[in-house]
Order: C-alpha cells, then sequence, then structure tokens
C-alpha cells in the first residue's frame, strides 16, 4: 500500500513528511509541490502519488512512474542557505534515499543487506544517481524557486524510486532497475518513503551546519560508485578522462586526469569506461 496512513505508520520525523499530500495520478509530484509551496505550505511538506503521468528526469528527460508499482514524491524544504549551495541538496537527497533503501531492504529481508557484497549495496553513480548492482533505481529532480527580492523562496526536491517495476522502456532498459529486479525482494513503498524521509531529516541538518558536505562527505564516499573507478567527463567543452578520488566539500567530483581537475555537476556527465556506471 501507499498512502498517508501506511506512511505515517512507519515514520519518524520532526519535520520532514510533517504534512502528506497524497494523490492516486498526478501530472507531477514536482508541479504539486511547487504550487503548494507557492501558496503557502509548510516546510517538510511532503507529496507523493501512486502514479505520475508527466514526471520529469534531469535534462528534460521523462521519468515513468505507473501505477502500484513505483515512488514519485517531491519534499517541499524553505533553506536558509545561501542560494549558491542549494544544488547541494540533490547530494544530500541521493545520500538519503540510498541509506534509506538500503534499510527497507534490511527490514524486509530480515537480515542486514549492508552486509551483503559491496556490489549488491546500495551505491551512488556521482552526483544524485542511486543504483543496485550497476543499475539505477532512483532519479532526483531539485528546482529552486526565487522570491522577486532575489530571496529563497523554496526548494522542490523530487524522488523518483523505481521499487516493485519490473518492464522499462526501450530507451532506458540496459541501465535501469528497480528493487525487485536487483534483489528479488517485494519491498512496501510506505516504508521506503519513510526511510527515505528520516535519512533526509538528520542528513539536512549536517547540511545546514555548514552549507556545505563537510559533514556528510565520509558516508557519500562509502557509497560512491565511481570512487577509485576510470571515468569520462563529458563536458561540451572538453571531454576528458581520469581516476575518480571523491567529492570536496562542495560536492565537486575529484577527477585525476594527469592534474586534479574538480567537476560541478551543472551540465556535465560522467559515465564510466564500459559502462553505466
Amino acid at each position: 500500500m501507499l498512502d498517508t496512513d501506511s506512511i505515517k505508520k512507519y515514520l519518524d520525523t520532526t519535520w520532514a513528511g510533517s504534512e502528506i499530500i497524497y494523490k492516486e495520478v498526478t501530472d507531477s509530484t514536482n508541479n504539486d509541490a511547487r504550487d503548494l509551496a507557492k501558496q503557502g505550505a509548510g516546510h517538510g511538506t511532503l507529496v507523493v502519488a501512486d502514479r505520475q503521468e508527466k514526471g520529469r528526469g534531469s535534462r528534460g528527460r521523462s521519468w515513468e512512474t505507473p501505477a502500484g508499482s513505483n515512488i514519485a514524491m517531491s519534499l517541499i524544504i524553505r533553506p536558509t542557505a545561501p542560494s549558491e549551495r542549494i544544488s547541494m541538496l540533490t547530494l544530500v537527497m541521493g545520500l538519503s534515499v540510498a541509506e534509506g533503501v538500503e534499510l527497507a531492504l534490511s527490514e524486509t529481508s530480515g537480515n542486514s543487506f549492508a552486509n551483503k557484497d559491496m556490489d549488491a549495496r546500495v551505491m551512488i553513480k556521482w552526483p544524485n544517481d542511486v543504483v543496485i548492482d550497476g543499475r539505477k533505481i532512483c532519479g532526483i529532480l531539485t528546482e529552486l524557486h526565487m522570491n522577486p527580492d532575489n530571496t529563497i523562496r523554496d526548494v522542490v526536491i523530487g524522488v523518483g524510486i523505481n521499487v516493485n517495476m519490473t518492464r522499462f522502456p526501450d530507451e532506458i532498459r540496459e541501465i535501469a532497475g528497480s528493487l525487485l529486479t536487483q534483489t528479488g525482494k517485494r519491498v512496501d513503498r510506505s516504508l521506503v518513503v519513510a526511510r527515505c524521509m528520516e535519512r533526509f531529516e538528520e542528513n539536512y541538518g549536517r547540511f545546514q551546519a555548514g552549507y556545505d558536505l563537510s559533514l556528510l562527505k565520509e558516508e557519500y564516499e562509502k557509497r560512491l560508485i565511481n570512487k577509485g573507478e576510470r571515468v569520462r567527463v563529458l563536458d561540451p567543452r572538453e571531454g576528458y578522462e581520469g581516476t575518480a578520488l571523491g567529492i570536496t566539500p562542495m560536492g565537486e567530483l575529484i577527477v585525476d586526469a594527469g592534474t586534479i581537475r574538480v567537476v560541478g555537476a551543472g551540465e556535465v556527465s560522467v559515465r564510466g569506461l564500459y559502462s553505466y556506471v
């Protein structure tokens, strides 16, 4: 089941998901959250949909959320961070989803999923793609909305998680997976939502402490599937290859390409030399 009561049954947070708006069908939870925020919805309001018909991924791609199988949710936050630091919240949510999914899998399987081989762990492909065994199971889209006086009105973080989906569109079939296809476990979607919100609430507090990832860097790098691997940086100005070393406190990827270079997320993509990761 995926509904307000089912999520609240599992949820133990102070503010993340303090108000849950559930919809059976919507065009986009990010659009819903944006409109609610404009109307004054509070910090921590969470929009969750069973079916999303016009979800958006990065760079204008669509994100499919058929009924009864996946999670589409968007969280409204009203940060005190400077606007130039807001992009790091995408990495904060990526880490939180990886941790929350792993907790939900462990509860479902009755043992510690985290103790399995590293390849089976819930990992992160920089900057915020959550992957299991090399397959992407989550996408995140963060949108910043400003006031006329150039102060932050709100931030909406949209999260799409493939949970019990088994069929994927042709254009993503080679890289996409779900919790079910990658682990063989059918997981309660409400449990996944709750655990992700719990982890985000704690990680967000660490981000707010310095408006950077200094207090999250170690945990993030433990899950960084690119770390120590050869990668190809797909920069439209100048593509190059190198070895990913980790991230800076600002969330940039550190790459040894003969000289040390730092890569900001923006419009730059990173791929493994021979696969998606």
